[in-house]
């Protein structure tokens, strides 16, 4: 059984003392692939070193995330564009709008944004879009980039079953993780209605840890407790969610 984890921050300072050790954890459980967003330029050479160490599994992002968004986002896109224009990169994220931290970045949050889109589809790659307390913001920039072009995932999908529905019209799919398993997380209510062919998983690891590890860091080994959950919501096999989420992943990455 292949499990895929669509987002997860290997890179991040959480693993420093047993990075090693944790992927080894994950592939025990059957987490063989690894995709790995950006966050902005500090920590590109930690992400190629992943690459470098595990080639067979680790495939990296490039983008600037939406917190990171500062007062000189505008050299920040020029390393993204320069990285896009260096070599490969199987998606550019992750992106979008964050308005639970700082609203006052917004208009260069929409700016920085609207900018990846278009890189995503100067190289035909997918995006992949952080979306805290921005849906409406989100939908608006995602309605006039709206075309054949544009594809990609939600990742960390928490909204409603319309949203979910809206997001997916621009040809996203639904990255699912931890929070499907929270007792007020929600979306474990709709799932259901929402055809797998539209979900792929994710940790968002060393975040969002799921039940039993809710509080706890979260690492990629924890997918199948995910996997488990859906498995209860969908009323099927755990192989069978593995199965459908990894080929949406491929159809995705295009890998």
């Amino acid at each position: 059984m292949i499990i895929t984890d669509t987002h997860t921050h290997l890179y991040s300072e959480a693993f420093d003392k047993d990075r090693d050790e944790m992927i080894a954890r994950a592939m025990e459980q059957g987490v063989s692939r690894f995709f790995v967003p950006a966050i902005d330029s500090t920590y590109t050479n930690a992400m190629f070193k992943l690459e470098e160490d595990y080639p067979e599994s680790i495939f990296l992002m490039m983008g600037l995330h939406p917190t990171h968004v500062k007062d000189d986002y505008e050299e920040e896109l020029k390393h993204v564009e320069n990285m896009l224009e260096e070599r490969k990169f199987y998606a550019v994220g992750e992106i979008g709008i964050d308005l639970y931290w700082d609203k006052s970045t917004l208009e260069i949050q929409i700016k920085a944004f609207r900018h990846q889109i278009k890189l995503a589809k100067l190289y035909n790659l997918p995006i992949v879009i952080h979306c805290r307390e921005a849906f409406d913001e989100i939908f608006e920039v995602l309605e006039t980039e709206n075309d054949d072009n544009l594809f990609g995932i939600f990742h960390c999908f928490t909204g409603s079953l319309e949203q979910a529905y809206q997001a997916m019209s621009y040809n996203m799919k639904l990255g699912i993780g931890g929070v499907a398993t929270f007792k007020n997380g929600k979306i474990d209510a709709f799932l259901n209605k929402i055809d797998l062919k539209h979900i792929v998983l994710e940790t968002d690891s060393p975040y969002l840890s799921p039940v039993p590890y809710r509080g706890k860091r979260n690492e990629s080994a924890y997918l199948v407790n995910v996997l488990e959950k859906l498995s209860e919501i969908y009323n099927v096999s755990k192989e069978t969610i593995a199965k459908i989420t990894t080929q949406n992943s491929k159809d995705i990455f295009k890998i």
